[in-house]
């Protein structure tokens, strides 16, 4: 190689190099530059924002000191800062979903609550107003009357006729001192017959047509329903043998089970409107007699006895009825629909309307439910408007921006503020 080729290798060599570092000392200005004007922005135009704790969106309600890695999901931890917190809080939503979502509204009232408590109840037959027919004598079935149970009787309504062999012979010796004329022996006789226990009316009977019965008819002494018919026909009856029982219909009990919780502001004697489906728009009137001393374990709740009248027979044992019961005096409240208040278990919360189409949960106390009404005894004020549907979808947005979260921070909020 001649030497002239080596001097034009040297000069591309050397030009090369001094291209390359000048290109990488360009690129290097041309980086630093905008860094420099975005880092003299950051610091100089943007003030420093405090952060009060990190959290993980998914899981809003636990606070960490410092940021990283959630230890619940494979993401960062997201920073709560002092700023987000306050009258700008809450989640917004623009009109146009709130129109598609059907979002209603409804203002926070004062009105007058009258507590009630609403029981299921069913009918039963009044244990009290029953009848047990026995033979009183030994005796012989000599027929019995077309009777089932579950059949409706009046009072009187014969079962059976029985042949008593004991009271025919006393019949005849009363029938021979009757015409005696002796008064006291005649007494006497009248007074065996009540001790063989032959009944009044058929006393009277034998002393008025002055002959003997010896088949005398067994009688259902109230009205009712024949609960159970023992009598056959033919067959020897035996002192004190039950033929049949019978149930009076003239007052029936409705019995419902109550939340112990609720059972205190029941009082005997109180009245009870009590509505039946098979009867709809009508209303019945009843009295509250008892309330057993002894609660479900199970459902904790009370067993509330109602006796009501059934002059017409129109309730039935086994149907059922949707009580109403008063639960004091009516009295001023703070009142949102029912539907409106979000049960977590946890806590009770309501979406409150802010302005600019924003929705904030509110953490609120509870009083008593009336009807489709809830009464609201903290965390609210008359005249506030709250989301009374589509609150759920809300509340999840909330929670995912950590706003329901604040509920559980407040007070580590306040502490943190300056």
């Amino acid at each position: 190689m001649t030497t002239q080729t080596l001097k034009i290798l040297a000069a591309v060599l050397a030009t090369a190099t001094v291209g390359a570092a000048g290109g990488y000392w360009l690129a290097q200005q041309r980086m630093a530059g905008p860094a420099a004007d975005l880092s003299a922005v950051a610091t100089g135009a943007a003030p420093e924002r405090k952060t009060l704790y990190w959290y993980d969106p998914m899981v809003p309600d636990q606070h960490f000191d410092k940021g990283g890695k959630s230890p619940f999901m494979d993401m960062q931890l997201v920073p709560k800062y002092a700023d987000e917190v306050g009258a700008t809080a809450g989640v917004r939503i623009d009109p146009g979903v709130r129109q598609n979502l059907g979002m209603r509204l409804a203002k926070v009232e004062r009105a007058s609550m009258s507590p009630t408590i609403s029981a299921v109840a069913s009918v039963q037959f009044n244990e009290r107003d029953v009848a047990v027919v026995q033979a009183r004598s030994g005796g012989f079935v000599e027929r019995v009357y077309a009777r089932a149970p579950g059949d409706v009787v009046v009072a009187g309504a014969p079962l059976a006729d029985v042949l008593v062999p004991e009271w025919a012979a006393a019949q005849t010796e009363f029938l021979a001192l009757a015409n005696s004329g002796d008064r006291s022996l005649l007494e006497a006789a009248r007074q065996r017959l009540r001790l063989t226990g032959m009944p009044e009316g058929l006393i009277a009977l034998v002393e008025k047509t002055g002959r003997v019965h010896a088949v005398t008819p067994i009688a259902t002494p109230i009205a009712g329903v024949i609960q159970t018919l023992e009598v056959r026909m033919g067959m020897t009856l035996s002192a004190g043998m039950t033929l049949a029982r019978v149930n009076g219909l003239a007052t029936v009990w409705l019995e419902a089970a109550v939340p112990e919780a609720q059972a205190g502001q029941i009082n005997l004697a109180q009245t009870v409107a009590a509505r039946f489906a098979a009867y709809p728009g009508e209303a019945f009137k009843g009295k509250v007699i008892a309330i057993l001393p002894e609660a479900n374990a199970d459902s904790r709740t009370l067993r509330v006895r109602v006796e009501m009248s059934n002059a017409k027979g129109r309730f039935k044992p086994g149907m059922f009825a949707q009580l109403q019961l008063a639960a004091g005096e009516s009295t001023p409240a703070l009142i949102v629909p029912s539907e409106a208040v979000i049960r977590t278990g946890k806590r009770n919360v309501v979406i409150v309307a802010l302005d600019g189409n924003r929705f904030q949960p509110v953490e609120v106390e509870l009083g008593s439910e009336v009807g489709d009404k809830t009464e609201i005894r903290r965390g609210l004020l008359a005249g506030q408007q709250v989301v009374a549907s589509g609150q759920f979808l809300i509340d999840s947005e909330a929670s995912l921006i950590g706003a329901v979260a604040r509920l559980d921070g407040a007070a580590a909020i306040e502490g943190a503020r300056p």
